[in-house]
């Protein structure tokens, strides 16, 4: 992939996730810095997304841990298990807030 393609896909992602939670119910306290997000729930924690232009990924840091994904066959999928990034990120982030919490492409 072209790193312009890279980089207006995974900024989509970070706009997606955006707009997913200015319209969330739930108590997220968004911050944009550069290609860093950073989603803070109510309880204090926190997950960080950010965008790896030399690896061509999107990385999440959550409680649940670490998770890189690539753009592979039209989805961003977790390296390692193959899980697609707005379902992972609904995952982390519902279990954070504690409530659900939901994030789509």
């Amino acid at each position: 992939m072209a790193d312009s393609d890279y980089l207006s896909r995974a900024e989509a992602v970070l706009a997606a996730v955006e707009r997913a939670v200015d319209e969330a119910d739930a108590d997220i306290e968004l911050e944009r810095s550069g290609n860093v997000l950073t989603l803070e729930f109510e309880n204090r924690t926190k997950i960080i997304i950010n965008l790896q232009p030399p690896m061509k990924e999107i990385w999440i840091a959550a409680k649940a841990g670490g998770f890189h994904y690539r753009f592979i066959d039209g989805q961003w999928l977790d390296t390692r298990t193959g899980t697609e990034f707005f379902s992972a990120l609904t995952a982390y982030s519902t279990e954070q807030a504690g409530e659900p919490v939901t994030f789509v492409p």
